[in-house]
């Protein structure tokens, strides 16, 4: 195998060859070099609404990812490969490791690639809708040890899975879940409605914070362990959770943070749009026993605007929202139910600084910033700000 993944003997640092290819990292450059830049950007961003703290940083700062996806194609030669799908170019980039994935993802991919020629799987061909697998998802718990693999296909007809399934649990009897999701049509790494479980229970779990979480197949999670630990439990500091405050936790998700604040006391609701996940908080919060969270599969603007207008209200909002940021809808709600502390986590800082100050016009004042390196290697940040409400500040 080609391996992509070098060390510089000098610095220690992982180069990957793939570099100017392949759009998964971004940076180049040495970690601290890296923090740097991402430290730089927090500041030029966000200073003006309060100071930054120095950036959180990853100890080991690769093979961190614990969602792995990949897509499928074939070679020059007519071998079959393996890769991540470029958008912008609409087409695939081969690539047989990765300094960012989970270690034991790979193996399983090049499994995989020779059972499709044992058992003549064609993979799916984008520009003429042809073959069946469209890509895999596998999904790993450093805690608990389990991972997933998901097979995406085009149709339902799986060639000889019995036999498939059998071969792959026999070279890596560590696969505790195999699941085949049916996506006929979407976008590239997406998923269909329908899963069929394969083997095991259809699912893997973690422990995050002393919580045990269930994770399916379209389940929202961090997708580095490690550095989400560091975060929650900022977060959760941060909101001043205790016995009897009453807590939001909209874009909830699996229900993560929600029941992080939920075993320290807190009396929680859970909102997120995403039925599947819904579903998952729900069990997850049965699985460690705690009955002072509920969850509602809803929109998280409507229910606080209805919330609002019924009289309801909470002492602290925890927001999660994706890179897309808060909508002004949500944003507009949340100035509605006025609570006395949001405690903001965002993946994107270009959309964080919209949203703050639109927050900051409704009444709040930002006390607090905390950037996380979430994601090494690339440009992302992930960030936590604290608000308090201001004195006098009324519901709209």
């Amino acid at each position: 195998m080609n391996r992509q993944i070098i060390t510089d003997p000098k610095t220690g640092e992982k180069i990957c060859r793939c570099f100017k290819r392949c759009g998964g990292c971004q940076l180049a450059e040495p970690y601290a070099e890296q923090i740097r830049r991402k430290q730089e950007k927090a500041e030029r961003m966000l200073s003006k609404f309060a100071k930054v703290r120095p950036i959180i940083t990853m100890d080991e700062p690769y093979y961190y990812r614990c969602k792995v996806q990949n897509v499928y194609g074939r070679g020059r030669g007519g071998e079959i490969i393996s890769g991540i799908f470029q958008s912008t170019g609409q087409k695939m980039v081969s690539v047989d490791d990765c300094m960012l994935e989970d270690r034991r993802a790979a193996p399983i991919i090049r499994t995989l690639k020779q059972l499709m020629r044992d058992f003549r799987i064609q993979p799916y061909d984008l520009r003429t809708g042809s073959g069946l697998l469209r890509h895999t998802l596998i999904r790993t718990s450093a805690s608990t040890g389990e991972i997933m693999l998901v097979l995406v296909t085009a149709a339902p007809m799986l060639p000889a899975k019995k036999n498939l399934i059998a071969a792959l649990q026999k070279a890596h009897p560590e696969l505790t879940t195999i699941v085949q999701n049916i996506c006929p049509d979407g976008l590239p790494l997406t998923l269909g409605d329908r899963s069929i479980v394969l083997a095991g229970k259809g699912y893997i779990e973690d422990v995050l914070c002393g919580c045990r979480f269930r994770i399916s197949p379209a389940s929202f999670y961090q997708v580095n362990p490690v550095q989400t630990e560091k975060l929650y439990a900022y977060a959760v500091k941060a909101a001043e959770i205790h016995e009897g405050v009453t807590v939001i936790d909209a874009y909830c998700g699996t229900g993560t943070i929600g029941m992080i604040c939920a075993k320290q006391g807190a009396e929680v609701i859970g909102v997120e749009v995403n039925r599947s996940a819904c579903k998952d908080a729900a069990e997850n919060a049965r699985r460690n026993q705690l009955a002072n969270i509920r969850f509602c599969n809803e929109d998280a603007g409507k229910f606080m605007q209805r919330m609002a207008k019924e009289g309801g209200s909470c002492d602290v909002l925890l927001m999660d929202p994706p890179r897309a940021g808060a909508s002004t809808a949500f944003l507009r709600a949340a100035a509605a139910l006025l609570p006395e502390r949001i405690v903001y986590v965002s993946c994107k800082i270009e959309t964080l600084e919209r949203d703050l100050k639109q927050l900051v016009q409704s009444g709040y004042r930002v006390t607090d910033i905390q950037p996380v390196d979430m994601f090494p290697h690339t440009t992302g940040i992930e960030t936590v700000c604290v608000l308090h409400r201001k004195s006098g500040s009324q519901r709209r």
